[in-house]
């Protein structure tokens, strides 16, 4: 079989990697680069590569789909929390400002503890919702409890 001769550059790092390989597996270093370019070449490996690349662009699409839709859902959830909270909150009088002012810093301060709480668990309130909404014999209930099982200031 005649054989074709090249001159190639390669990085420092590859050199090294391919010397310990020959030495490593008992072969030339040309024998190991024949055989890495013959797979590069191959019309299976380029299939193989399409395939991989595929299932990629099929997980992220994925991701990216449960993204959009658990940002959808937070969106949702915000502006029906602002749209129910102006609706049934009164407006205070001037008398009243100071002990409102008071009584929501304790209510945020009361949340913000709470969602810490949930943060530490590893669990999104979305991911939780969703398994509670698809789970079979699902009530919603009026007064539902935090996630943690508090009463919601």
């Amino acid at each position: 079989m005649s054989q074709y001769r090249l001159n190639l550059f390669i990085a420092p790092d590859h050199a090294r990697r391919l010397d310990q390989l020959a030495v490593r597996k008992g072969v030339s270093k040309s024998s190991i680069v024949a055989a890495a370019l013959a797979s590069w070449l191959s019309p299976d490996a380029a299939d193989h590569r399409e395939a991989a690349i595929a299932r990629r662009l099929d997980r992220l699409a994925r991701q990216f789909e449960r993204l959009e839709r658990d940002q959808s859902i937070a969106i949702e959830t915000l502006a029906l929390f602002v749209r129910y909270a102006l609706t049934v909150t009164p407006p205070v009088s001037e008398a009243q400002q100071e002990a409102a002012r008071a009584q929501g810093k304790a209510r945020f301060e009361r949340f913000v503890e709470q969602l810490a709480r949930h943060l530490a668990r590893g669990r999104s309130l979305v991911r939780d919702v969703i398994d509670e909404v698809g789970a079979p014999g699902f009530t919603q209930q009026e007064s539902a409890p935090s996630a943690d099982g508090e009463p919601l200031p």
